[in-house]
């Protein structure tokens, strides 16, 4: 059966990495069809905004959709396009995992760990948003219900029960914010008691931090508030060797949303060496979400077979490849 998805080329370097991750899906002959749409600078300069009622309508009638970078002009429409989809589609669980490959500029190997995020609530979203009028004050409101906190802290236990792992841990500030991260941790807590097969352990972000960078192979899945969940994942990431290889799902019960989570890159746009690796990994993420885990272990299998050859890697990763050449090479490996 043919699925139809969303394609959101992006901005910056997005078109060269989309059609880089869309050769290799091709050649995986996987029966996806795509439903192509714009969202950022391509849709402002084409329909006049950020988010045209079409990409919307798009993304709901597939239910999923891969998404490369977007540019959120200064000063215009939404404060984030992301935060905008996410409301859109109450994607309340962003997972962001983060797997060592070979020849990477990494202080680390073997590191295998996933970042489940809430996604829809608390500061990150910016509600309550004001200066006064003297601007001397400005504040915000940070709002955590027991909904939002039951429903990601059970994703990422199902997850982790799911995928074969044996740890969650909840990353909280309890100690300092009783009321909003305190009923995080307390809604935590009463999930999981429910998987007496997860082991949970608690952890105070900060130390979590410091403990990510001495002794990182002490986790495994790690479940967090949206703001502690955006600068923890981008940790992970460092960890691994960059953002170059930081794929992200946002996931609800009507819609997902894949992407690659790094920025858009003007500087280097149009030159062919963007590396595609964190598109192509949240394109693994997509076909595991579709009931296909063993197609998207074999695409990271892929990847890590190039990377393991040095066969055309991009530039950032020691190499003297292009984009698509390095694409070129994982395609070869992912139909062998």
């Amino acid at each position: 059966m043919t699925q139809t998805i969303a394609v959101i080329r992006g901005d910056g370097i997005g078109p060269e990495i989309m059609d880089a991750t869309l050769h290799v899906l091709d050649a995986m002959n996987l029966g996806l069809s795509y439903e192509f749409v714009e969202a950022g600078m391509a849709a402002l300069e084409k329909h006049g905004e950020l988010l045209p009622a079409s990409t919307v309508d798009a993304i709901r009638r597939n239910r999923i959709a891969l998404k490369s970078p977007l540019t959120t002009p200064v000063g215009e429409g939404f404060s984030s396009i992301n935060v905008e989809l996410r409301k859109r589609f109450d994607l309340y669980a962003n997972v962001r995992p983060a797997i060592s490959f070979p020849n990477t500029k990494s202080r680390y190997q073997n590191i295998d760990l996933i970042t489940v995020r809430e996604n829809t609530e608390g500061a990150y979203i910016g509600e309550g948003q004001a200066v006064t009028a003297d601007g001397e004050t400005a504040t915000l409101t940070q709002r955590v219900t027991r909904k939002g906190s039951e429903r990601i802290v059970r994703y990422a236990f199902d997850l982790a029960r799911k995928v074969g792992r044996k740890k969650v841990t909840v990353l909280h500030k309890a100690n300092i914010l009783k009321s909003t991260s305190g009923l995080f941790l307390k809604t935590a807590r009463e999930v999981a008691l429910q998987y007496p097969d997860i082991q949970c352990n608690e952890m105070i972000i900060d130390n979590a931090c410091m403990q990510l960078v001495m002794k990182p192979e002490q986790f495994d899945v790690l479940v967090t508030t949206n703001l502690f969940g955006d600068i923890i994942s981008d940790l992970c990431a460092g960890l691994v060797g960059g953002l170059g290889l930081a794929p992200g799902a946002n996931i609800g019960t009507e819609a997902a949303i894949f992407e690659a989570v790094h920025g858009s890159a003007p500087d280097i746009a149009g030159k062919g060496i963007a590396n595609p690796c964190a598109l192509l990994l949240g394109a693994a993420q997509m076909l595991d979400h579709l009931g296909m885990p063993e197609r998207g272990n074999a695409l990271r299998k892929a990847i890590r077979d190039a990377m393991d050859a040095k066969d055309s890697l991009t530039p950032d990763l020691g190499g003297e490849g292009t984009t698509m050449s390095f694409a070129k090479a994982i395609a070869a490996r992912v139909t062998a």
